[in-house]
């Protein structure tokens, strides 16, 4: 199964932290929060994925294309025909395939999920989740709940700040009544990201630019009864402005992060 994460956004809240890399670039404990994001799949065996680029994607591809580099002992041999020779690699990541997929510059959510159809293949299921938040997701229990239901899509519901907008979740506590994305949030729990989707859902996407994953294609999940709540009570925590990149990194060099398990 596949892992797609959102990574193409412009991040301009968080510009006064860094204003020239990609928001999923922005680093905790010195590696970008994208890194955070996968290592926590990778501990679960979801080693696969498809990042949905747009603003600087270079600065993404630049990573992971010296990644072997950057964790490695070099001997490099200086000359006419120079030689460079990775001796010894130092990182965790082996096996880790990952499609950096351009999916415009500006494109909204949406639209990018749709523009990674052609990578997920016949797979029947995919992961989904945002560049911007990392938190103690139990990914084998969310998968095994998706496929428990029966449903097009299982988001992850968590307990958030208060200035997110919020879910309406059936008495039961297991479907979706109603999608607010609002500003602000009266209570109960908000969209976390950390989605599981059937294949068929990419149909109800469309290409076009302004498509919003957060709009359209949830009110017509919900309209059809196929949403679904995964509810996470642990830790989660996006990073949108200074003080939670602050939080995340005093977090992570204090050895409190919740969110490793690596």
């Amino acid at each position: 199964m596949k892992a797609v994460i959102l990574c193409g956004g412009y991040g301009t809240r968080i510009r006064d932290v860094a204003d020239d890399i990609p928001k999923p670039m922005i680093p905790i404990g010195g590696k970008p929060i994208i890194w955070h994001i996968m290592k926590t799949y990778a501990v679960y065996g979801y080693t696969d994925f498809i990042l949905c680029m747009g603003y600087k994607s270079e600065v993404i591809k630049d990573f992971f294309i010296n990644y072997e580099l950057r964790s490695a002992d070099v001997t490099i041999k200086l000359g006419k025909k120079s030689e460079q020779v990775i001796s010894e690699t130092s990182h965790d990541e082996d096996g880790w395939e990952i499609t950096l997929a351009e999916t415009g510059i500006k494109a909204m959510t949406g639209a990018r999920v749709r523009r990674i159809k052609k990578y997920i293949g016949n797979d029947p299921y995919f992961l989904l989740t945002y560049g911007d938040g990392v938190g103690d997701i139990d990914i084998d229990a969310l998968v095994t709940f998706h496929k428990s239901h029966g449903k097009m899509v299982t988001l992850t519901g968590v307990r958030p700040p208060g200035r997110f907008g919020e879910l309406g979740i059936s008495d039961d506590g297991s479907t979706i009544i109603g999608f607010n994305e609002k500003p602000q949030a009266s209570g109960g729990r908000i969209n976390g990201g950390y989605f599981v989707c059937n294949r068929e859902f990419l149909d109800i996407l469309s290409d076009a630019e302004d498509l919003v994953l957060e709009q359209e294609p949830m009110k017509k999940l919900v309209e059809l009864g196929e949403l679904k709540v995964f509810e996470h009570d642990g830790f989660w925590q996006p990073m949108d402005t200074s003080r939670e990149y602050s939080l995340l990194n005093e977090l992570y060099n204090n050895n409190e992060a919740p969110w490793v398990k690596w």
